[in-house]
């Protein structure tokens, strides 16, 4: 957890204070609405699922571990969230609708493999990936978490971690035929 963090979950923890959450929704907000983003593709869902992540974070603060990062954990909460939304809307029937329809949402990296332009087209890349293989590569790539991060957010035993990512990195050379693709 970086300095800043930890101080300012320190200040939640210990005196409920509601500014120095208000800083931490503001630091990670992007961060865990882009990973619903691309889980759902849905924005409107994962702009409601996102403030039901924070919103259990605060409720759920005193939890968080010592040592541990708030990021890693809130991204945890995030993806229950999301997994809580999915198993939800899979009894009716209504999010695989929206899985299906994809969003021309992307994600800004330094080189795109296949366009040679500034950006990645995520959704188009992780379609053909399994629902766990596509929530880890998020977690790993966009996110930055380590893989045991990974495996503490998703509660997948490390080496399956391991596993997505490098079936999910093989599978997306393959399919679109990246041969010198350095972050894929």
């Amino acid at each position: 957890m970086s300095q800043r963090d930890e101080l300012l979950v320190t200040r939640v923890v210990t005196l409920r204070d509601q500014q120095a959450f208000t800083m931490l929704v503001e630091r990670h907000q992007s961060k865990v609405r882009n990973y619903l983003r691309q889980l759902t593709r849905d924005p409107a869902l994962a702009d409601d699922l996102a403030q039901e992540t924070f919103i259990r974070a605060w409720d759920k603060m005193d939890s968080i571990s010592s040592g541990g990062r708030f990021a890693a954990w809130l991204m945890k909460i995030a993806h229950n969230m999301f997994l809580q939304s999915y198993r939800k809307a899979k009894r009716y029937g209504r999010l695989m609708e929206n899985l299906e329809h994809e969003t021309t949402v992307t994600t800004p990296i330094e080189n795109d493999p296949i366009s040679g332009e500034g950006s990645l087209d995520m959704p188009k890349y992780l379609s053909i990936l399994s629902e766990e293989e596509r929530s880890v590569m998020l977690l790993y790539f966009v996110n930055d978490l380590t893989h045991s991060e990974i495996s503490e957010v998703s509660g997948l035993p490390l080496g399956t971690v391991k596993s997505h990512i490098h079936r999910g990195k093989f599978k997306i050379r393959e399919h679109f035929e990246l041969k010198d693709a350095d972050m894929v």
